[in-house]
């Protein structure tokens, strides 16, 4: 499960000098099991955190218009939402100033954070084409059993405290078994909660459902997000 990541741990000890490896740390990482639904952070081989997630009601894969999630190495490719408030909607990427209370009736958009992936393999080949994000669902109920359309959902506390600990680039496994046993990390201060701040968001053609059933808005109000290619 793992030697692909033993495969660019060896590539680095070959690379970098021992002076140069002595500074280098191990950055944060996520493994996804589908069989548990949940999802483990990492950093420097540690666990700093489990959360409970929700996959595809579809399925495993990486098929055009099959609403699947894929499976293997994936990287963060772009991160959207930085400072949005807790369940702000997207729509293609970008707020629209409403925003939503966990399990809001007849309500199944994208809110608070999307953590846009890219696979590392051929087996997820087409998941930054077909808009794989991990994101905020107000749908809260269903999370802890397979219930989007190809993406990873999370409940908004959740998804916020990922997106501030997770870089671009940062390594994110999907596997169809359970979480591997990893010896939790020394507790730490908690985050600080986000700062309210204004900017824009980047457009562009989003992949999970739409919603269509009509809602109370406020005023559009822009927001700041950071975006980028993974390494």
């Amino acid at each position: 499960m793992f030697r692909p990541l033993a495969v660019v741990f060896a590539f680095v000890l070959i690379a970098f000098p021992f002076s140069v490896r002595a500074e280098l740390v191990v950055p944060c990482r996520v493994i996804i099991s589908v069989h548990d639904q949940k999802l483990m952070l990492l950093e420097n081989g540690a666990r700093i955190a489990t959360y409970p997630i929700s996959t595809s009601k579809f399925g495993l894969g990486d098929g055009w218009g099959r609403m699947t999630t894929p499976l293997g190495f994936l990287q963060v490719a772009q991160k959207i939402g930085d400072h949005a408030p807790t369940g702000a909607v997207f729509h293609n990427r970008r707020f629209t100033g409403e925003v939503l209370c966990p399990n809001a009736p007849g309500r199944d958009p994208i809110i608070t954070r999307i953590i846009w992936l890219r696979g590392l393999e051929a087996t997820n080949a087409h998941a930054y084409s077909r808009c794989i994000y991990i994101h905020g669902t107000p749908q809260e109920k269903t999370i802890g059993r397979p219930s989007s359309y190809g993406c990873i959902r999370m409940k908004s506390s959740d998804v916020t405290a990922l997106y501030n600990q997770l870089q671009l680039g940062a390594l994110v496994q999907i596997v169809p078994d359970r979480l591997p046993k990893i010896v939790a990390a020394p507790a730490r201060p908690a985050p600080q909660p986000d700062q309210a701040a204004t900017g824009t968001i980047i457009s562009s053609t989003g992949a999970e459902k739409s919603a269509t059933a009509p809602a109370r808005k406020s005023g559009p109000v822009p927001i700041v997000a950071s975006s980028g290619r993974g390494a």
